[in-house]
């Protein structure tokens, strides 16, 4: 079960935290992995090759770059691709009152624009090679909450959530799932702001039932689950990963 061998996975946002950990975890379950970050990911590409399989690097700014021409350098990779993690993002923090246009732009760009353009990209791909397809998005616990001094962030992850069901509506008959993982707080370069300031951290940290800052190994699972074929009648679903925050 939950076994890859033969699949080549493209993974977003793969330099580091979330994404590392995720590309190295559907490399061990025999992924190869086509990693693309705004920079070289090349301890990535370390650890993929330490599982016995082929990494390919390529960088780009998910929020400028072309996704047709992504997702066709990544395919001319390795052949085809079988799966797509849209992990890349970004946050910008200030108070709604003050938030402005270009923060918001930047936000929307990576957060929402580049995920639905390589979904469509991915699905195209998956269609001409005349196989099923596996699209994770990474959403967000404020796909379900508000949150506060993060606007641009918030409307983007509450659209991953509604671009994810859509898509898998849309695309089911193709044999394409599209599911989300929604991350609670993780130990990762976008919450560094939030675990550097003691009082909001032990505030996170007392309402998390587990007590701890996630971490990139926890979403190794999930993710790998819902890339396999054991997940194959999942779909439209947003899995939350959170150590229990939603349900506090």
């Amino acid at each position: 079960m939950f076994k890859l061998a033969g699949k080549v996975a493209v993974v977003t946002g793969s330099r580091t935290g979330l994404g590392r950990g995720m590309a190295v975890a559907l490399a061990e379950a025999g992924c190869d992995v086509v990693g693309i970050s705004k920079g070289p990911s090349t301890e990535t590409g370390v650890a993929v090759a330490a599982c016995g399989r082929r990494f390919a690097d390529l960088p780009a700014d998910v929020g400028r770059a072309d996704a047709a021409a992504l997702i066709g350098k990544a395919t001319a990779a390795f052949g085809r691709i079988d799966i797509l993690v849209n992990n890349a993002g970004i946050i910008r923090r200030a108070d709604a009152i003050e938030f402005g246009e270009r923060d918001w732009d930047e936000v929307m760009d990576v957060d929402l624009k580049s995920v639905f353009f390589l979904c469509q990209a991915a699905a195209r791909q998956f269609l001409a090679q005349k196989t099923p397809g596996r699209i994770i998005n990474i959403a967000s616990l404020l796909s379900f909450q508000g949150g506060i001094r993060v606007p641009a962030y918030t409307a983007a992850k509450h659209g991953v959530m509604g671009l994810t069901k859509l898509l898998a509506n849309e695309w089911a008959k193709h044999g394409i799932t599209v599911n989300a993982i929604a991350p609670g707080y993780m130990d990762t370069d976008n919450t560094e702001a939030l675990r550097n300031d003691p009082q909001r951290s032990a505030e996170i940290l007392g309402r998390i039932p587990m007590g701890r800052w996630g971490l990139p190994a926890d979403l190794g699972g999930p993710v790998v689950f819902l890339a396999s074929d054991e997940a194959a009648y999942v779909t439209g679903h947003t899995l939350a990963v959170d150590g229990g925050w939603l349900a506090r």
